[in-house]
């Protein structure tokens, strides 16, 4: 089981996967590293990087903001050192959860999110009907001193009519099978940022 002093939360995360489907972990990362993730994306947000972000994919993706409200920018190595490290990081994860759950995951994606205050997104799976690439979502908080208040909490439904929802606070993690956990982001009271991506595995399109 790959583990380091670092990251010592990446084994617990495997086990609840294997267990219930889903993890939530607070102090994923330092404090420090997550509050320089919250900057670099009020930085691009301001720069003018972040666009709304679509429902669908390919030719039929369109922005639908009765559905979700957001603004997204997606992530490549190699833009920023903070952002690196938090790429390296979720490769950490990566390799536990292969190692753990032989889930042949191959890769990560992920993409800023930005809620402006009034902004939700209904809820959904994240994978698509025709494309079975994304294996394990993750989502990554980065609001400092968020309130029950403020709203914004990640609802997931877990089966049964039983919900959890998940209050956006900075260095929370929330991880979950993509294919099994539907799930929507509440009504946010206030500006609200996170990292999320995808593992993805190699998917069943034809070669």
């Amino acid at each position: 089981m790959h583990n380091s002093p670092e990251f010592p939360m990446l084994s617990a995360i495997v086990d609840d996967l294997a267990t219930q489907g889903w993890s939530q972990q607070a102090h994923f990362l330092p404090a420090a590293l997550v509050a320089a993730l919250a900057t670099e994306c009020r930085r691009r947000a301001a720069e003018g990087q972040l666009n709304p972000a679509g429902v669908g994919r390919g030719a039929a993706q369109e922005v639908r903001e009765a559905i979700r409200g957001d603004h997204i920018l997606w992530l490549e190595p190699g833009e920023s050192d903070v952002c690196d490290q938090y790429l390296t990081a979720m490769d950490d994860l990566r390799q536990a959860i292969n190692q753990g759950l032989y889930l042949g995951i191959e890769d990560y994606e992920c993409h800023f999110a930005l809620y402006p205050p009034g902004a939700f997104y209904r809820r959904h799976l994240d994978r698509f009907r025709d494309d079975d690439r994304r294996a394990v979502s993750a989502v990554f908080y980065l609001n400092p001193d968020w309130q029950p208040g403020d709203g914004g909490e990640l609802r997931m439904f877990l089966g049964d009519e039983r919900t959890h929802d998940v209050q956006p606070t900075a260095g929370t993690l929330v991880v979950f099978l993509s294919a099994e956990m539907p799930h929507e982001v509440l009504v946010a009271g206030r500006e609200r940022l996170s990292l999320t991506g995808w593992f993805r595995r190699r998917g069943n399109e034809p070669f």
